[in-house]
């Protein structure tokens, strides 16, 4: 691992060093330069250690930039509370050309002088596109730092939604994959969760309680377990369908 790392250091050409715990940035002007192209593509493409080491040093760089991961939640209540407002907040699903995407999104933020956004992507998402979440926050991290946009990141795993169909073979099961993905997600630092049981609905039912009983049950159950995922200092967005 120590080789892929000053590999990876090495992409900026002194731009960035490596100190006692961690990294320093030297050069600002390197870090929004084609070595962050090269060092998002081996996030993405490499394999091992050397894969590692360029997520390593992406989320590194996103920590000392400001462009880190975050959780939306303390905005949402601040809104709530009165203390700001004016203003919207786009969730936008980043899927295929997911870094070039994330790179137009924020150019277009900064020459507009916008604030928060949502980068989401959904369990369906994940799989059809081959993007775990590891690589999402990667190339999401890595195309801020490419245009300079050094503002919290609420990157959300969207519509964490249980599978009906599978559901009904194995309860248990579904419900475990689910919190699985989850725990891969907030592991990755999506620190905003869109729990999605309303395919639980049952209509069949007569009053609205049994017909959401499912729905709400499991809801609840899911957010419980994300609680306790929660990284230190971290109180995750959770939001539900």
């Amino acid at each position: 691992m120590a080789d892929a790392t000053r590999q990876v250091i090495d992409l900026y050409g002194g731009g960035v060093t490596l100190v006692p715990g961690g990294i320093k940035v030297r050069d600002q002007a390197k870090v929004r330069s084609p070595a962050t192209d090269r060092l998002v593509w081996q996030a993405v493409f490499a394999n091992g250690e050397e894969r590692d080491a360029a997520r390593w040093l992406l989320w590194e760089l996103g920590q000392i930039t400001g462009a880190r991961p975050a959780s939306i939640n303390d905005l949402y209540l601040a809104r709530g509370r009165g203390e700001c407002g004016g203003f919207t907040v786009p969730a936008i699903n980043v899927r295929m050309l997911g870094y070039d995407t994330a790179r137009a999104i924020f150019r277009a933020a900064r020459a507009g002088k916008a604030g928060a956004i949502i980068l989401e992507i959904a369990r369906s998402e994940i799989a059809y596109t081959e993007q775990r979440p590891a690589e999402y926050v990667s190339v999401i991290i890595g195309a801020a730092l490419r245009e300079g946009y050094t503002l919290p990141l609420f990157i959300q795993g969207d519509h964490c939604q249980v599978n009906h169909k599978k559901y009904q073979a194995d309860p248990g099961g579904e419900i475990g994959e689910v919190k699985k993905l989850i725990a891969e997600e907030v592991g990755a630092g999506f620190y905003n969760i869109d729990v999605d049981t309303s395919t639980l609905v049952d209509l069949s039912h007569a009053s609205l309680e049994q017909q959401q009983r499912l729905n709400y049950e499991h809801a609840a159950e899911i957010t419980a377990f994300i609680r306790e995922q929660e990284p230190a200092g971290v109180t995750v967005s959770v939001g539900a369908e």
